[in-house]
């Protein structure tokens, strides 16, 4: 069997010129110190760690970049100093990993820039304790522009308590996380192509709740399983954990086991914009612990469930959902549960001009048995689902107000209340509601 380690130093060999003249390998990005002229060799079947570091450290310890041809060049255990600013030819300038322990590492570096590399895992694993492919902390301000991250058998990018951003850049085939980033420090993840991941696209979180601010936008998401199973914690596009004021927008995702986008005890959250398909479970959720969550003006088509802010029991409340379009959704989920709802709420949120079509359980769902308290549902339009509009009406439930909505072609009834899952009251617009105090029910049509 050929070896594709051999195959791609060998081409990379032709493609950076090995055949060439040597003036023509040794061309130099002006500023810049040129790779070949320092002794690594493009295409070369040897591990060329040694050297990769060397280099390093003489460009760090004069603050210049480091220009590295076209070509394959085999590399374990890259540990980055203080200054990295790291230039190749956008998809030709290959660190490929020898498989010893881990490929790159950067811990307390000020500056590290990538710009135009393939960073190639080759699907060999990692070492133990190795989080990831890229594995960087404490680094005050990263770039990855322009590089292309492939087969990482653990996280592609693995990231603590750092700063910067990662963007135009190309990252599939990892068994767990595309980006992995925790305790940020002021990141942005902008315009970069995810795809084909085991576990999650990518993640967010702190260990501890608190101020994150990380912005999330322009990405395109699609294929993540979540082949490590769970009910939720793997198989979401973008996953935000504990960490609060992150930024989640114009992202475009499709066929995610779970989530597109999901918040777990995530306060101050923003998710806008972005356009979700094929969600295998809720499409877009904030849950558990969170205080603040503003969902507006998505598109969601094929999930489980539509959109979710819910978890009052765990103390998630506070947040808005308006102008989306949710539709088409399913009864079937990834394990056995209640699916088939447009959007879901619980606690001090507002639900304005949605529009919710296909929901085949209820279109719109306001509390849960004793856990709802000030909602509010105007101005939405609810279209051939189950239900048009579920709400509690349990002793002790908060108020809640239904007002100037359009129910067409739900066939269960248009505005029902509920007893947890047990239908109460079949028409909550027939019946007087003086009898539920904290209920308004008014100005809606239903047909």
């Amino acid at each position: 069997m050929i070896n594709r380690r051999l195959v791609l130093t060998g081409l990379a060999g032709i493609a950076g010129g090995s055949v060439l003249p040597h003036t023509a390998q040794a061309q130099t990005i002006s500023g810049s110190i040129n790779a070949v002229e320092f002794g690594l060799l493009p295409g070369s079947p040897d591990d060329q760690t040694v050297k990769l570091n060397a280099l390093l450290a003489k460009a760090s310890s004069s603050g210049q970049r480091i220009f590295l041809p076209p070509g394959s060049y085999i590399v374990s255990g890259v540990r980055f100093p203080a200054y990295v600013n790291l230039l190749g030819v956008s998809g030709k300038s290959r660190l490929l990993f020898g498989g010893k322990s881990g490929l790159v590492t950067a811990n307390g570096s000020e500056h590290v820039q990538l710009n135009g590399l393939v960073i190639d895992g080759d699907s060999r694993p990692l070492g133990e304790g190795v989080r990831g492919l890229f594995e960087a902390s404490n680094i005050a301000h990263l770039v990855l522009d322009d590089c292309q991250i492939v087969g990482a058998s653990k996280n592609a990018v693995d990231l603590f308590r750092c700063g910067g951003r990662i963007e135009r850049s190309r990252i599939s085939g990892a068994s767990d996380a595309a980006i992995f980033a925790a305790d940020s420090t002021g990141l942005q993840i902008t315009g970069n192509e995810i795809s084909d991941c085991g576990n999650g696209g990518i993640l967010v979180q702190r260990y501890e709740q608190g101020r994150d601010a990380t912005i999330i936008t322009g990405n395109r998401v699609e294929k993540i399983r979540a082949d490590a199973g769970g009910t939720g914690q793997n198989g979401n596009a973008i996953n935000i954990f504990r960490a609060n004021n992150v930024v989640v927008s114009n992202n475009v995702i499709n066929n995610s086991a779970f989530s597109a986008i999901r918040g777990n005890s995530a306060s101050n959250l923003q998710i806008t914009g972005n356009n979700c398909s094929a969600s295998g479970e809720t499409a877009i959720y904030s849950e558990f612990a969170f205080e603040g969550a503003v969902i507006a003006n998505n598109l969601v088509d094929s999930a489980a469930n539509g959109i979710s802010i819910v978890n009052f029991d765990s103390g998630g409340r506070l947040g808005t959902c308006s102008g989306n379009i949710v539709r088409n959704l399913s009864t079937k989920g990834p394990y056995p549960g209640t699916f088939g709802i447009g959007v879901s709420v619980e606690a001090d949120v507002s639900v304005t001009g949605n529009v919710v079509e296909n929901a085949p359980l209820y279109g719109i769902q306001l509390g849960w048995g004793a856990y709802m308290r000030n909602v509010i549902a105007t101005g939405n339009i609810v279209r051939t689902s189950g239900e048009g509009i579920y709400v509690s009406i349990v002793e002790g439930v908060g108020p809640a107000i239904i007002s100037d909505n359009i129910i067409q072609g739900s066939r269960n009834g248009g505005i029902v209340g509920h007893s947890w899952a047990d239908v109460t009251v079949k028409d909550l617009t027939r019946k007087s509601t003086q009898i539920y105090p904290n209920l308004a029910v008014e100005r809606n049509i239903i047909s």
